[in-house]
């Protein structure tokens, strides 16, 4: 959390060393840009707290790790199956020569790892299963007859960003940038969720928010196309996560996160460069 304020600190002081000794050479009026890409992404361990009609309980320490598809170009590449891979989409708009908003989608995927013994406390009761009963700090293992739970439909973090770019080195027509920014946004995973003795469900739903920072370095050609390296890192909430079929069965759970992006762009200028 302390590197989290000083990051926003240096982000927003005026007249700092960067707004003095780096210009950026994009003629900003008027400019959008979007950009597609792909991400790794790892997790923190998390509390995950499953509460319903017949039972109330917390995981504790669960492991969780996402879930790349394996390279191809007709995955990667093919516009019907773009989204199946853990992609970024972002488009925006600058505000002036440094700063610009933007609106994008991490599509992630978080998988909780099975065979994997967590500490369990609560209570099952009802399921006329092995698994009914009152837990106190015991150790439960994960596995398909208990749990399958993963946000791999995905974990869709939808924001909204504030974000700088500063000129590191020009070269012609080849620019280099460092850019960064602050992020705020919903969570609507598709949670492929078994719990029990319960039927599998799968279903979109608004289940939190979340918070980012984000660092990159972008190289532009021609002042039209960009290829962009990133570091995401932030914080989710989702207090209400489906799990089954009955409204009534909810989880909850938070967690931090980290991505490594690369995405290809392009900047769209609606008014001619203002320098011609």
């Amino acid at each position: 959390m302390k590197i989290l304020l000083i990051a926003c600190g240096l982000f927003f002081i005026p007249n700092s060393f960067l707004s003095q000794e780096l210009e950026t050479n994009l003629d900003s009026e008027n400019k959008f840009y979007f950009y597609w890409g792909w991400n790794r992404s790892s997790y923190s361990k998390s509390d995950i707290h499953f509460k319903g009609e017949n039972y109330d309980f917390k995981l504790s320490n669960v492991i969780a790790k996402d879930r790349q598809s394996p390279f191809n170009l007709n995955t990667y590449l093919n516009p019907a199956n773009v989204t199946i891979p853990q992609y970024n989409f972002r488009i925006g708009y600058f505000l002036n020569d440094h700063y610009n908003l933007s609106f994008g989608i991490d599509h992630m995927k978080y998988v909780v790892q099975d065979q994997q013994y967590v500490e369990i406390n609560g209570e099952i009761q009802g399921t006329e299963t092995s698994y009914d009963g009152l837990y106190n700090q015991d150790q439960i293992l994960i596995q398909y007859s208990f749990l399958k739970f993963e946000h791999t439909d995905g974990l869709n973090y939808f924001n909204f960003a504030l974000r700088r770019s500063d000129q590191l080195l020009n070269l012609k027509n080849i620019g280099f940038h460092i850019t960064e920014g602050i992020g705020v946004g919903g969570l609507l995973p598709k949670t492929n969720a078994k719990l029990i003795n319960n039927q599998r469900h799968d279903d979109f739903h608004l289940s939190g928010y979340g918070l980012n920072i984000f660092a990159g370095l972008n190289i532009s050609f021609y002042d039209k196309f960009y290829i962009q390296g990133e570091y995401k890192g932030g914080f989710i909430h989702m207090p209400s996560i489906r799990t089954t079929s009955n409204p009534i069965d909810k989880a909850s759970q938070y967690f931090t996160f980290n991505q490594i992006n690369i995405v290809f762009g392009a900047y769209i200028n609606i008014k001619k460069n203002r320098n011609e």
